[in-house]
Order: C-alpha cells, then sequence, then structure tokens
C-alpha cells in the first residue's frame, strides 16, 4: 500500500503536489487550515478538486494516459476541512505544508499540525524563502522536519530541492528523496541557504536578462531565443558545473576577468574556487578532473552521448534537418 499523503493548505501548490501523489497513486488530503463557513469551504474545494481535474485532462490529452481514467486518478485527492484535520494528519505518512509565505502564518500552522500527526510522520515545509531552521523550532520532534521545495508547475517539473535542518535525521532525509523518487521526481539535497540551487542561480540569470533590455543590448524577443537555443538547450543536457568542465574552467576564469574588466563590475568576477581550481590543474575534461571527476570515464563515449541528448533536442525543437546532399 502506496503512503497516505497530506498538504497542509489546499492554494496552487498544494493542487500541484495532489496531482503528482494522485497520479502515482496515493490518496492525497488537502487540509484547509483556515476558519472558513460551509460555503466558503464548499467554493475552495470545488476549486482545488476542478484544478486537480482539468490538470490531469490536460497530462491525459498530452498522451500519457486514457483520459478516460482522469475521474479515478482525481477520486484519490480529498479536500478536508479544519474540523476534520486530526483524523487526516494522523494517517499521513508524510505531511507537506503549503501556506502562504508567510513566516508567522507558517510557523502557526506548523506549531497546531505536528501536535495532530502521527509519532513517526515527516513534516516538509514547501517554502521557497524561508530557510529551514526559521520553522524548525515551531515543529514537535523537529528531527523529522525539513524543507521539500517544488518549482512550479509542481505536477511538471521533475526536480524537488530538500534541504535539511541543522536537528533533521538523515534518514528523514533519505526517506523524503525516496518518496520523491518512487513517484518521478528528481530530488537534490542542498544546505539551508537562501535561494536553495535554482532559484539563487535564476535571479542572476533572470536580473540579467532584463538589464540587458534595459541596456539596449538585445531586443526582449531576441535575448529570450538566445536562452530557448543556446544557453537552455545546452544546459538541459549538460549541468553548468559540467558545461565549465566541458569548455574548461581557465576559459570561465579568463571570460569572466575580460567581462570584470569590460563592463565595469564585479558581478561578473569568477569566485576563488575557478581560480584554485586552475593552480591545482583542475581545468575540466582536458586535465580529467575538474568540479566533476573523470578519472577512468571513457572521453570518447562520453562526449558522443552527450552530443546525441543536443540532437534529441533539436529534433524536439524541429532543427534536425538532413544535410544538403
Amino acid at each position: 500500500m502506496r503512503d497516505p499523503i497530506a498538504c497542509l493548505g489546499a492554494g496552487r501548490m498544494g493542487r500541484g503536489i495532489a496531482v503528482v501523489f494522485a497520479y502515482a497513486g496515493h490518496q492525497i488530503a488537502l487540509v484547509d487550515f483556515k476558519a472558513r463557513d460551509e460555503a466558503a469551504f464548499k467554493k475552495l474545494a470545488d476549486d482545488a478538486l476542478n484544478e486537480v481535474r482539468n490538470a490531469l485532462g490536460t497530462l491525459a490529452s498530452f498522451g500519457l494516459f486514457d483520459v478516460a481514467h482522469v475521474n479515478d486518478i482525481a477520486a484519490r485527492v480529498s479536500v478536508v476541512p479544519q474540523a476534520d484535520a486530526q483524523a487526516a494528519l494522523s494517517s499521513a505518512s508524510i505531511i507537506f505544508e503549503g501556506v502562504p509565505e508567510v513566516l508567522d502564518l507558517k510557523r502557526d500552522v506548523l506549531v497546531r499540525a505536528s501536535r495532530l500527526v502521527g509519532p513517526t510522520s515527516i513534516i516538509a515545509s514547501t517554502t521557497s524563502t524561508i530557510l529551514v531552521d526559521d520553522l524548525s523550532d515551531a515543529v514537535e520532534h523537529p528531527e523529522r522536519f525539513l524543507n521539500a521545495h517544488w518549482l512550479n508547475p509542481a505536477f511538471l517539473v521533475p526536480l524537488v530541492e530538500i534541504s535539511p535542518g541543522a536537528h533533521t535525521d538523515p534518514a528523514v532525509t533519505a526517506r523524503m528523496k525516496a518518496l520523491l523518487e518512487s513517484v518521478g521526481k528528481v530530488p537534490v539535497v542542498c544546505a539551508a541557504r537562501p535561494g536553495y540551487i535554482v532559484p539563487r542561480i535564476q535571479a542572476l540569470a533572470m536580473n540579467e536578462a532584463a538589464r540587458m533590455v534595459e541596456e539596449g543590448v538585445a531586443s526582449a524577443e531576441d535575448i529570450d531565443k538566445a536562452i530557448k537555443y543556446g544557453f537552455g538547450i545546452r544546459f538541459a543536457v549538460l549541468g553548468m558545473l559540467e558545461f565549465i568542465d566541458w569548455g574548461g574552467g581557465d576559459i570561465l576564469y579568463y571570460a569572466s576577468r575580460y567581462l570584470t574588466g569590460a563592463l565595469g563590475n564585479e558581478r561578473y568576477a569568477a569566485p576563488d574556487i575557478v581560480e584554485r581550481n586552475m593552480a591545482e590543474g583542475r581545468t575540466g575534461l582536458r586535465t580529467g578532473t575538474g568540479f566533476l571527476d573523470y578519472e577512468g570515464l571513457d572521453m570518447e563515449a562520453y562526449r558522443r552521448e552527450r552530443l546525441k541528448a543536443f540532437v534529441a533536442l533539436l529534433g524536439h525543437f524541429g532543427l534536425n534537418r538532413p544535410p544538403v546532399l
């Protein structure tokens, strides 16, 4: 039997998570932790369940499964009023907190919820901004608490960033990672630092794209085209640190020095680790080690596998053209 799941809050994040777990065969309860009259609760529940059904219908229309199964899958999702929270939470193995990004609100919900859940239940906040240890002391038995940051739309984006706190039991992190993998997600574990991994990187990239529009470097349309067909397509195949190794950390170092001087801004300066890697001969594929270790790797097979993935992406974009003969 698959673990029953609960989500604190029936908003956008909770609904996306519900689609994921219902699709994977789990029963999931969206627990409304806000006092509402009967009519207001009915509207919330109807809206939430309709959104779940619509998301599943969209996935079916893309050919992922037969549309005839939408209602059966959606039936695994329930919306529970505050008065029935204890029954839903005490039977859940994993509880995801998904209320708005307000520290005091999250802490209040976690205090109340952690008193209702079972003794072995894991509690995870889905916060995108608040550090795990700013919340963990609101939870009874904080060793079972961690952050699990989903990226929207939660039912499509594979990545979930797991951030354990100072008190999180490593077994809890491992259990969360295994659960997410079992429903088709790709979890990564990161330290409790502002911005996790993806938001921290993408904030820099998004601000730089906006800055280039402001400076008249290119039109918004051409910048986005450059991102889709250059930046994006490369990093869908090669990780960012893998890409540094692919070209060579020395190239990044010298490019960073040039941009820092030419644009007069220290935001382009390379971090110390890039210069340190150069001094130690860790520049990437050419030396067999960089940010990643390539020792014993069949380099030709590795390059061919990555290039094959690029060709597959070109096909996705309709850019796989035959040669002119």
